[in-house]
């Protein structure tokens, strides 16, 4: 390696950033904290209302849900499943074969346009499959809760987790540094040239 900070980026070595977690990654009893909040916008509830054809007025129609005993529209709930399942990605399942279900899904409190929604999972148990070496079964109770810590969601998810080693794999595509490429970030081409 150079100490030429304009060196050309072919001379460095890139190294790869979180990959997730693998069966082997889990242990009962601990405690993720996703680290994404997300603020709710109208645009969310109304899009993802529309777009599942759900009829219940309370989620796009201002007007009817100002009559309600919320005064104001309510975040679709399959919305607030969605967006706490996929926070929930990064700590549990960048690594998943697949979701084998969602279970106790209960919604404590509502979600409102502009709440800002965090959540963590907590991992409940953690086994070897008895039909694919590969994978492993993990169950985690995932909460999602607003910017006050009110908790708007609890569930159960289970899922086929691979096992280090299996799976695959992520992408080993390396960038192409072209002379354009090199002039365009400010660093030296190969033969010192700029």
């Amino acid at each position: 390696m150079t100490d030429n900070p304009t060196a050309s980026p072919s001379e460095r070595t890139a190294t790869i950033s979180w990959e997730g977690r693998y069966l082997e990654d889990f242990t009962v009893g601990d405690v993720y904290r996703h680290p994404l909040g997300r603020t709710v916008m109208e645009v969310d509830n109304s899009w993802l209302t529309l777009l599942t054809q759900n009829t219940a007025a309370v989620h796009f129609d201002r007007h009817y849900a100002s009559r309600t005993q919320w005064g104001r529209p309510l975040v679709d709930s399959t919305f607030t499943l969605a967006l706490v399942t996929g926070q929930s990605v990064h700590d549990v399942s960048m690594n998943v074969m697949a979701n084998l279900g969602w279970d106790r899904v209960r919604l404590p409190n509502p979600v409102f346009e502009g709440d800002t929604i965090y959540s963590q999972s907590e991992v409940l148990s953690v086994r070897e499959s008895g039909s694919r070496p590969d994978v492993g079964v993990v169950e985690v109770r995932t909460i999602g809760f607003n910017q006050d810590g009110v908790i708007v969601i609890t569930f159960e998810r289970t899922l086929l987790v691979y096992r280090r080693g299996h799976g695959p794999g992520r992408a080993s595509v390396e960038p192409k540094w072209d002379a354009r490429s090199l002039k365009a970030a400010g660093l030296d081409a190969p033969d010192g040239s700029q």
